[in-house]
């Protein structure tokens, strides 16, 4: 139903988790994507396999998401290799969890730079190449955190609620462009991260969301598809929670 047809696209983050799932559904709804990984180059490479396979192009390109000048060059590369850029996705992240009182400056710093400064590395540097075609869609991958916070988790949350006021503001700033900026905000979502919280904490999660399920990352992919695709042409701004109900 949002078919993306020869849409370039990139995901930052993409070689594992939501980030996987992303690319590998973009893929498959018509779009040539490129890839960012920070360590995992297999992993990495499984994706582009896989889409290649499915008859598009992927590339998959080495960059740690905090670095200001490598999101250029990034940008850069996708852009003379797929001859533009269409959709950015932002979804590199992380979480380093613990009670104020016992977290670390660099703990801290680590993941506020990771989820929040690689939003606008990234998102600035496709600006200029969406200008020039006068048309685009970044999605930004928030989390209900962001939005309800969470004991242990200032740090995260701040970052992704950091990441909702940021994607208002670049909405209104380049509405006038035919750009759009909306974020998505998942809830408890199965992945190799949420896999390794204690079963009591799974447990917990699951009783407070109305769904009793956590969600799977196709289940996110699939509004970020709908997102980057011309059937969501008039939302700007907005910010999706996929969490079974959970920040209701």
């Amino acid at each position: 139903m949002f078919e993306l047809t020869d849409k370039k696209v990139l995901v930052t983050g993409g070689s594992r988790g939501i980030g996987k799932s992303i690319a590998l559904a973009l893929g498959k709804a018509g779009a040539d994507v490129a890839i960012t990984y920070a360590r995992s180059k297999d992993a990495a490479d499984e994706v582009v396999k896989l889409i290649k396979e499915g008859g598009r192009n992927a590339i998959a390109i080495q960059a740690d998401a905090v670095d200001t000048k490598r999101a250029e060059e990034v940008v850069k590369e996708v852009v003379e290799t797929f001859g533009g850029l269409d959709v950015l996705v932002n979804n590199a992240g992380i979480t380093k969890d613990t009670l104020i009182m016992r977290m670390s400056e660099e703990q801290w710093d680590d993941v506020i730079t990771t989820n929040l400064k690689s939003v606008f590395n990234y998102s600035k540097a496709v600006v200029r190449p969406m200008m020039r075609s006068r048309k685009g869609s970044i999605v930004n991958i928030s989390s209900v955190i962001g939005l309800t916070g969470n004991a242990g988790q200032t740090n995260y949350a701040a970052s992704k609620a950091g990441i909702i006021g940021f994607s208002k503001s670049l909405a209104k700033e380049i509405a006038s462009r035919n750009i759009r900026v909306n974020v998505v905000a998942p809830g408890y979502i199965l992945t190799d991260m949420t896999g390794e919280l204690d079963e009591n904490v799974l447990k917990s999660i699951e009783d407070v969301t109305p769904l009793g399920r956590g969600g799977e990352p196709e289940e996110i992919a699939a509004v970020v598809q709908f997102l980057a695709s011309d059937a969501s042409s008039y939302i700007t701004g907005e910010t999706i929670r996929v969490d079974g109900g959970m920040a209701m």
